[in-house]
């Protein structure tokens, strides 16, 4: 089957990229079709052409951010390492991450802030995609108890949630600013829960 229309003269992994970077320094309520179609290097015909709407470009964005930048944070948990280790490096991958960018923080706890009524379907994307992340590190969690470096009453649960709410405390302090030290002071605290 053949498309219609022009050929694409743009890179859709290169928009895609650019776009990704605009919506997670300004959220998606922040970031409006200029700031989108500039940064990539294209006209609005083509945007939609090539991703639907503002909504889907961010779901694709999100999802990208998830595949490349959150990649290295999922991997960490992976490792066939300790547990503390496991942890210690899935911390410093959200410092790393959170400090990339110069706006600091990461795109799925700040990608969208405002939660407006007319956000609802990107805030449940992100959401998932937070819950997604959230599974794998209480699995990795649930590992070290099944394999007995936890004790068996541990409370996977709420080890995970603690150690989720420090990624987000990572995040959040890092969109105010904190430095990589200050960032860096929360592991060895946050590391003795499981001591």
């Amino acid at each position: 089957m053949t498309s219609r229309g022009r050929p694409r003269n743009f890179d859709r992994q290169l928009a895609l990229q650019a776009m990704m970077d605009v919506f997670w320094m300004r959220g998606y309520e922040g970031a409006q079709l200029t700031d989108l179609t500039a940064a990539a290097g294209i006209n609005p015909p083509s945007f939609y052409a090539a991703f639907g709407s503002k909504e889907a470009a961010f779901c694709e964005a999100v999802d990208h951010y998830v595949a490349t930048v959150g990649n290295a944070t999922r991997m960490a948990l992976e490792q066939p390492v300790t547990l503390r280790e496991s942890l210690r490096k899935m911390l410093i991958s959200s410092i790393d991450v959170a400090l990339s960018q110069h706006s600091g923080g990461c795109m799925l706890i700040l990608g969208v802030v405002n939660c407006l009524p007319a956000s609802e379907g990107v805030r449940e994307y992100l959401r998932q995609a937070r819950q997604n992340a959230f599974d794998i590190l209480k699995a990795r969690i649930e590992r070290a108890r099944t394999e007995g470096e936890l004790s068996r009453q541990a409370d996977v649960e709420q080890l995970a949630t603690f150690f989720w709410a420090i990624v987000q405390s990572i995040s959040f302090q890092a969109r105010d600013g904190a430095s990589r030290q200050t960032l860096e002071s929360l592991i060895e605290p946050a590391l003795r829960i499981i001591d």
